[in-house]
């Protein structure tokens, strides 16, 4: 496509509603671990509440990534709202409708993202 084409209207309001939508669902399971976690349940065997503990550490730490995502989320939404959404921030070059799909918050390239990672790899950043 042209790059006229690319991150027009109908683009960007897909991405906007993808976004706003993993943000709700974000939101709501954060809701749904609070209300979980206040939930005390009396169990008297140490093994089923080991087990009911080592569920909760498990939540808490699917929430904590889920906190990181909500960070790139709102992150990228405001992206769409400044017009910079869909380009890489190291190289300005599309990022690509397929990557955006597959990866909605992407602010790099493939390519930068794999020369980002090398970097990392080799000099540990």
């Amino acid at each position: 496509m042209s790059e006229k084409d690319y991150m027009n209207a109908a683009q960007l309001e897909f991405f906007r509603t993808k976004l706003q939508t993993l943000k709700e669902d974000i939101l709501k399971h954060a809701s749904e671990t609070t209300e979980h976690l206040r939930e005390n349940i009396l169990v008297p065997d140490p093994a089923d509440r080991a087990t009911i503990e080592e569920e909760h550490a498990l939540e808490l730490r699917t929430r904590d990534r889920e906190r990181k995502l909500l960070k790139k989320v709102e992150q990228a939404l405001a992206r769409i709202e400044s017009g910079d959404y869909g380009w890489c921030e190291e190289t300005g070059e599309a990022i690509g409708l397929s990557r955006l799909i597959a990866r909605p918050t992407a602010n790099l390239s493939l390519e930068a993202q794999e020369r980002r990672e090398l970097r990392q790899k080799l000099f540990g950043e």
